[in-house]
């Protein structure tokens, strides 16, 4: 029992340290990346965790997530940064909302206890495939929801741009990335873990 618990928390660790080098090759590569589409990326660790660790690492890790993008937004500063938060005045204002914790946060925390249940359905690479689109659909579609919701008005937003939005942003990018790497990834770690 020992050794699993040495095993998940060395997993863990493993995880954390990929979104945080994922985090910095996306701060510095991609945002010159010379094509629109610009998909994120940090999904996947939170994901897989969750799969392979359970909902409950997978939420700690979708915690480090928030955390991320939550210190990302507030030490770099870019039109949008107000919306994950708190300390970057929002558009037109002189302070920040408490608003972007709740879209930093909850949409990722999510993202790491989701798949585990999806996975559990279908435990094989199907399963891993509906875990990675439900993931990154919850992602999505939370982050979306919540930045019409507690700043629609200030950018402006009708709830025609916000399904736009959902589908035309990264999000189709970023589904078949996941769907593609969670069943290549899932099965291997799965198996490797079992033989451990």
């Amino acid at each position: 029992m020992k050794k699993s618990k040495a095993s998940d928390v060395a997993i863990l660790a493993i995880f954390i340290a990929i979104m945080v080098v994922v985090q910095l090759f996306t701060q510095f590569v991609i945002n010159v990346w010379p094509f629109p589409v610009k998909p994120t990326l940090l999904h996947l660790p939170v994901i897989i965790g969750s799969i392979i660790l359970g909902w409950r690492k997978g939420a700690f890790l979708g915690l480090v997530w928030g955390l991320i993008s939550f210190v990302t937004a507030t030490i770099v500063t870019t039109p949008t940064s107000f919306l994950f938060s708190p300390f970057q005045p929002v558009i037109g204002t002189h302070h920040g909302s408490p608003w972007g914790l709740f879209i930093a946060f909850i949409p990722r925390i999510l993202v790491g206890i989701l798949p585990y249940f999806v996975y559990k359905i279908a435990n094989n690479r199907l399963g891993a495939g509906l875990a990675a689109f439900a993931g990154t659909a919850t992602n999505t579609v939370l982050v979306l929801t919540s930045i019409f919701l507690f700043f629609g008005s200030t950018l402006k937003w009708s709830l025609s741009y916000l399904l736009g939005a959902i589908v035309a942003t990264n999000s189709l990018t970023e589904v078949i990335i996941a769907v593609i790497l969670t069943t290549a990834i899932v099965p291997a770690l799965t198996k490797a873990r079992n033989n451990s």
